[in-house]
C-alpha cells in the first residue's frame, strides 16, 4: 500500500494534472481534497486537451476510483456539465466516483457575492475567478453552509437558503428561492447515487491496502493561512490540510510529491517578486501558452524564485519534486534564479532566504539572482535524463541543490510520454 499526496507548491498552474495522470497507473484511488471549480487541471493525450475543474485527474484511467472530499466546494451545475462532457468521451462514473455528503454546495448567492466583492470600489481586488468559491467557504466556516446531505430535504434546503439571504442582507422573494431549490434538487437527483459517508470508505480502502493519491488544487503559496494573504484562495492547499479535508489521519500519508514549474507564473493580483514585465516575460508566456484554463486570463510570468519555493517545500514536508515545463525555457541565452531577497530598509525583519509572514513586503524587495547559461536544443523529444543538453541538466541540478530536495520527475511537454523519470 502507498498513500501519496501530489501538491502544487507555487501559485497554482504548475502542471499538477499531468503529473497525477502520469502517476495514475500505480494508483487505485484519487481523492481531490480542496478547492472548487476555480481550479483547472489540463491533461493532454491522444492529441486532445482535457480540462477538468472538479473531477479528479485520475478519471481517465478506467480502473481508478475518484473522489470529491469534504473540503471541496461543489457547483452542481458545473459538476453535471463536466460529467456529461466526460461521459460523451466514453468515461464511466458507475462504481468509481464518490462525493462526500459533507461537501458544501456553491449557490447562486455565492457567485453574486463573489462578483459584488470584486466590483466593489472599496474592496481590494483579489482577482478571483468569481465562481463563488470564497463566499461558499465563508458560509461553511460560519456554520451557515448548505451541505450535500441538505439537498435531500426540500424544507431544510428552503430554510437554509432563506436564512443565507437574510444573513447577507439581500432581498429574495419566495418564488425565486423555490426556483433555486428545484434547480438544486434536479441536479442532485443526477448525482445522488455517488454520495457517500467518505471517512468510512477511505478507512476501508486503507485497510484493504489500496494505493491512494491525494490531489491538490491551486498552489501552496495561495494557502489561506500560509500563502500571500490576502491574495490567496479560500482553502488549505498545503499538505496539512489533507487530513481535515478528507477525514483520515495524517499518519497514513507515505510521501508528498511537490509540483514546481521551471519558472514562476501567477494569475490575478498579489505580490510576485520575480515577475518579468518585458519581452522575456512575454516570450515565456507565449512559449508556455500561459493562459488560465479556468478563466483564459494571461498569466504573469517570471523567473524561478527559490526563496518562496523552498518555503513551500518546508511547510509541506516535500519528499521529492516534479519539475514541469522545462521545455518552455528553451531558446534563452541566459536563465536567472532568485536565491534571496534584499529587504532594504526592512532587512532587520527577515533574512535574505526567508519568506515573510507580512507578504506586503514582497512588493518592495529586490530579488537576488544567479545566472545560468541557457540552451537552444529542442528538448521536447527527450525520453531520458541523459538525453537532455548539459545546460538543461545543470539548471535542474542547480534547483535541486538550492531546494535541498531531489527532483525525480522532469516534464518536457504536455503529453504523457513527455515525462522523464530521473534515475530510471
Amino acid at each position: 500500500m502507498s498513500i501519496t499526496a501530489v501538491l502544487g507548491c507555487l501559485y497554482g498552474d504548475e502542471g499538477k494534472g499531468k503529473i497525477i495522470d502520469a502517476l495514475a497507473s500505480d494508483v487505485d484511488v484519487t481523492i481531490r481534497f480542496q478547492g472548487g471549480s476555480n481550479a483547472g487541471h489540463t491533461i493532454k493525450f491522444d492529441g486532445n486537451d482535457h480540462i477538468l475543474h472538479l473531477i479528479p485527474s485520475g478519471i481517465f484511467h478506467s480502473n481508478q476510483k475518484c473522489v470529491l472530499a469534504t473540503g471541496v466546494v461543489i457547483d452542481l451545475c458545473q459538476l453535471e456539465d463536466e460529467m456529461n462532457g466526460l461521459t460523451e468521451k466514453g468515461v464511466s462514473f458507475s462504481d468509481r466516483f464518490y462525493i462526500d455528503e459533507r461537501a458544501s454546495v456553491v449557490l447562486r448567492l455565492h457567485k453574486f457575492l463573489d462578483k459584488k466583492s470584486e466590483a466593489d470600489a472599496n474592496n481590494e481586488k483579489i482577482g478571483t475567478t468569481q465562481r463563488g468559491i470564497g463566499p461558499c467557504y465563508t458560509d461553511s466556516i460560519s456554520r451557515n453552509g448548505v451541505k450535500f446531505y441538505d439537498l435531500k430535504n426540500k424544507d431544510t434546503l428552503q430554510k437554509k437558503i432563506t436564512n443565507l439571504y437574510l444573513l447577507h442582507h439581500i432581498e429574495m422573494n419566495e418564488a425565486e428561492i423555490l426556483d433555486q431549490i428545484e434547480d438544486l434538487q434536479n441536479h442532485y437527483a443526477k448525482v445522488k447515487e455517488y454520495v457517500v459517508n467518505l471517512p468510512y470508505l477511505v478507512d476501508k480502502w486503507i485497510k484493504e491496502g489500496k494505493n491512494i493519491l491525494f490531489e491538490g488544487a491551486q498552489g501552496s503559496l495561495l494557502d489561506v493561512y500560509f500563502g500571500t494573504y490576502p491574495f490567496v484562495t479560500s482553502s488549505h492547499t498545503i499538505a496539512g490540510g489533507i487530513a481535515s479535508a478528507v477525514g483520515c489521519s495524517p499518519k497514513h500519508i507515505d510521501q508528498i510529491i511537490g509540483v514546481y514549474k521551471s519558472y514562476f507564473t501567477r494569475v490575478g493580483s498579489g505580490p510576485f517578486p520575480t515577475e518579468l514585465n518585458d519581452k522575456i516575460g512575454e516570450k515565456i508566456r507565449e512559449q508556455g501558452h500561459e493562459y488560465g484554463s479556468t478563466t483564459g486570463r494571461p498569466r504573469r510570468c517570471g523567473w524561478f524564485d527559490v526563496v518562496s519555493a523552498k518555503y513551500s517545500t518546508m511547510i509541506n514536508g516535500v519528499d521529492s519534486i516534479a519539475l514541469t515545463l522545462l521545455d518552455v525555457l528553451t531558446g534563452f541565452d541566459t536563465l536567472k534564479i532568485c536565491t534571496g531577497y534584499d529587504y532594504g530598509y526592512h532587512k532587520n525583519l527577515y533574512q535574505e532566504n526567508e519568506f515573510p509572514a507580512d507578504t506586503s513586503l514582497l512588493a518592495n524587495i529586490k530579488p537576488i539572482y544567479i545566472e545560468l547559461p541557457g540552451w537552444q536544443e529542442d528538448i521536447s523529444t527527450c525520453k531520458k535524463w541523459n538525453d537532455l543538453p548539459e545546460n538543461a541538466k545543470q539548471y535542474v541540478l542547480t534547483l535541486e541543490s538550492l531546494l535541498e530536495t531531489p527532483i525525480r520527475i522532469v516534464s518536457v511537454g504536455p503529453n504523457r510520454d513527455q515525462t522523464i523519470y530521473v534515475g530510471k
